[in-house]
């Protein structure tokens, strides 16, 4: 094993530790919780270190990151998530590689990544993201809609071809009445998902949590948590 073989792997058994102790805290199985670990900043190399460690899920917020590394590790078994705010001149080239987008937040953005997934013959699941610090009719700091308006949204991605609904997803806020409170922000999300699986049964994804505050999300129910940090370290400055 490489230096950074053996860095990686120990911070992943380090992370899945966290995971399953979380799980076995709440009651929950460990197979309830998918990890994704979020690669930005980091080179393909990692990627396939993080492959031949077992990890299937890896995530990006930057297409121009993305779509290269994607393109480099298009031989290996891995699920793309896409999580950051996606500009709609950027779906085009997401839906080449993504097969979950995380960030759906606007119905321009539906329309868009429909047109392009079914140009491209392929099917993108769809997570709404939710803004817990968004007024009605606003969006999120960090993009997101606000809970009033995931129905209408959910619903738009449920109707649109080339589109599969999978669930919600949020980053914990930094202002507003959950700010500093990760894990009633995450309940609340869960209550949002009920909400959503009575009229869309198939949407169970409830993506929530990253490296500071994966318990909590488990705790509260999450199915899926984002991890970079944690796994692959500090991250570079980006320039």
């Amino acid at each position: 094993m490489t230096d950074r073989s053996t860095e990686l792997a120990d911070n992943l058994a380090r992370v899945e530790e966290r995971i399953a102790a979380a799980c076995a805290a709440a009651g929950r199985d460990r197979g309830e919780v998918t990890l994704i670990v979020v690669t930005k900043t980091y080179p393909a190399s990692d990627v396939r270190i993080l492959h031949g460690l077992g990890v299937r899920h890896m995530a990006e917020n930057r297409d121009q990151d993305a779509a290269p590394k994607a393109a480099a590790c298009a031989d290996l078994d891995i699920r793309w998530h896409f999580v950051g705010q996606l500009q709609t001149n950027k779906v085009r080239s997401v839906a080449g590689y993504a097969d979950v987008v995380q960030s759906v937040d606007r119905p321009k953005l539906v329309s868009a990544l429909s047109a392009a997934a079914v140009r491209a013959d392929r099917e993108i699941g769809c997570l709404v993201q939710v803004a817990l610090d968004a007024e009605s009719g606003r969006q999120g700091e960090r993009g997101g809609v606000a809970p009033d308006r995931i129905e209408e949204l959910a619903d738009a991605v449920a109707a649109a071809p080339g589109l599969r609904l999978g669930g919600l997803m949020t980053v914990a806020p930094l202002a507003g009445p959950y700010a500093g409170r990760q894990q009633a922000a995450f309940e609340r999300l869960m209550e949002f998902s009920s909400g959503l699986r009575a009229a869309h049964p198939a949407a169970n994804m409830v993506s929530a949590g990253m490296s500071a505050d994966l318990e909590q999300a488990v705790a509260a129910g999450a199915t899926h948590v984002r991890v970079g940090t944690a796994v692959l370290g500090v991250r570079p400055r980006l320039r």
